[in-house]
């Protein structure tokens, strides 16, 4: 009896088909089965692609094909030591594998899209056409806007979560991952999650939100999730823990902004056994109460870092962790261990205790004039003391204690976290969090996401992929142009129009020719961690 078995290889999450024929075994007596791989299963039109038994597609009588650049078949002169500097990191960093494992028939149309909107700043897919007729890419042919149309919306979801995956697993185990959001507007009216919202921008149209993870230390993303517009940052933690899981990252450590901050966030932390890094508000009440102890000597010089300019001090204390359990119709009460890492600027006092006086004299002008203020109300009755006579009118006079207190905390900040480290060293992983807000930068402006301009969920979903690994290759180039200071001399786009004038040559049988290489061009490889195409 032969019968066609599907089985999934758990590590690279490929489907192979499998010819399965039984006979009798006469030594054991009982039926057997001899397997014979003949395919493997296409993710998308769920066809049996025929290999040759180790994972390649046959060969059907053709010679094999040697490694190496290939001899052209024609002629032509194309611009490619930019699209060269994207192939190369793409292959240093894991991206180019994964995506072929993942969408092995439409890997080179992704990468080819993602470089035409890395190297053409706010380009549509209307005109890669005439950039793909000038520049040497993976997919080496046009795409026009109908097969761009088709292949956003070939990109599904199954293929993207084996991605995140494969990606999630190049990061380091130790490093700390950082959470962000961002808002992206669009001028859609038929996108289900699309809708009205806090932008964070001040933008008045409806908007989608977008949830991206990063590696603190690698400066790489390498998971994303959209979400409705009205979502708070603050609802979306447990969620991103349940994504997590499943993608199989049971040992996560999150650092997040304060917006994610809750008692709710915190338990699920402790609960899941997940580390943390937080920022939380001076105006909570545990952080006040155990940074009294000792407020008065908090500016030590001991305790001043001359590299970050500021006083730090680090508190243990415990955290009330509190698990409802409706089966058992109680709550789980433990004390856990939580570090508060505070945090002390003069200058940052400075400047928000004189934006509070001008704030004050504003106020009591407001009140001097009778020409009040409803929503300063309340303010009016929190700092001032306001007499009327008939004779000498209006008397107003500072509630110097409410103002004291309210100045009391001006110039702190703090930290929360359950991983015992230093004030110094949290900090420094706090504010290699900020990567994430500026690859929403690079995502929004470079890669032209600001506005979207799609009207299908099939062709949102696409195009946010393909944005997101050009956003990969970003964040892999703005990282080496901080490190090597690059900034100095070159904005991204500038260092990326540098490399983009080197052309190659083909030639019908020849191999490829490139074009005369500057000393500045060769050090832009360098920093890059990249060969320079002449020396191949």
């Amino acid at each position: 009896m032969v019968a066609i078995i599907h089985q999934t290889d758990k590590r690279s999450g490929i489907t192979y088909a499998y010819e399965s024929v039984s006979y009798w075994d006469k030594k054991k007596k009982q039926s057997r089965a001899k397997r014979k791989l003949i395919g493997r299963v296409d993710s998308n039109t769920k066809e049996i692609v025929p290999t040759d038994g180790r994972g390649r597609k046959e060969k059907h009588g053709n010679p094999e094909v040697k490694r190496g650049p290939s001899p052209s078949l024609a002629y032509a002169r194309c611009f490619y030591g930019a699209t060269y500097l994207l192939d190369a990191i793409g292959k240093q960093i894991g991206l180019i594998d994964d995506l072929k494992q993942c969408f092995p028939e439409r890997y080179r149309q992704i990468l080819s899209v993602a470089y035409y909107l890395i190297l053409e700043e706010h380009g549509s897919i209307q005109r890669f056409e005439k950039w793909s007729m000038l520049h040497k890419h993976p997919h080496g042919a046009s795409i026009s806007s109908q097969r761009g149309s088709e292949l956003f919306a070939a990109i599904n979801e199954e293929s993207r979560q084996r991605f995140f995956a494969l990606q999630g697993r190049r990061k380091a185990d130790s490093e700390f991952w950082a959470y962000d959001t961002t808002t992206i507007s669009s001028y859609s009216k038929q996108l289900r999650q699309i809708c009205q919202g806090y932008n964070k921008e001040h933008d008045l149209l409806s908007q989608l939100n977008l949830a991206v993870v990063f590696g603190a230390e690698s400066n790489l993303p390498f998971y994303y999730r959209k979400l409705p517009g009205n979502m708070p940052d603050v609802k979306t933690v447990r969620h991103l823990l349940g994504d997590l899981d499943q993608l199989g990252f049971s040992k996560v450590k999150l650092v997040m902004d304060r917006g994610f901050y809750s008692e709710a966030n915190v338990n699920a932390l402790y609960g899941e056994h997940r580390k943390f890094l937080l920022s939380a508000k001076m105006s909570l009440a545990f952080i006040r109460a155990a940074l009294e102890p000792f407020y008065d000597n908090f500016r030590s010089f001991e305790h001043y870092d001359t590299n970050y300019e500021l006083y730090a001090r680090t508190v243990s204390t415990t955290w009330e962790y509190q698990q409802p359990r409706p089966y058992k119709g109680d709550t789980l009460k433990q004390k856990r261990r939580l570090y508060i890492h505070y945090y002390f600027n003069i200058e940052r006092a400075a400047e928000e205790e004189k934006t509070f006086d001008r704030r004050l004299i504003q106020w009591r002008e407001e009140l001097l004039q009778d020409k009040r203020v409803k929503a300063h109300e309340s303010l009016y009755d929190k700092y001032f003391a306001i007499t009327q006579t008939p004779k000498r009118g209006i008397k107003v006079e500072v509630k110097e204690e409410a103002v004291a207190n309210a100045k009391r905390y001006y110039g702190y900040f703090t930290l929360i976290t359950n991983q015992k480290m230093d004030a110094i060293k949290a900090l420094q992983i706090y504010r290699n969090k900020d990567v994430v807000e500026k690859a929403f930068g690079n995502l929004k402006e470079r890669l032209n996401m600001r506005r979207l301009l799609v009207s299908s969920e099939q062709s949102l979903e696409g195009k946010l992929f393909v944005a997101f690994v050009a956003l990969i290759l970003l964040s892999y180039i703005k990282k080496q142009m901080q490190d090597h200071n690059l900034f100095k001399t070159y904005t991204m786009g500038t260092l990326l129009d540098k490399l983009d004038v080197i052309e190659c040559f083909q030639a019908p049988g020849k191999k490829l020719r490139v074009g005369e290489i500057l000393q500045k061009q060769k050090t832009i490889y360098e920093a890059m961690a990249v060969k320079s195409p002449d020396s191949l």
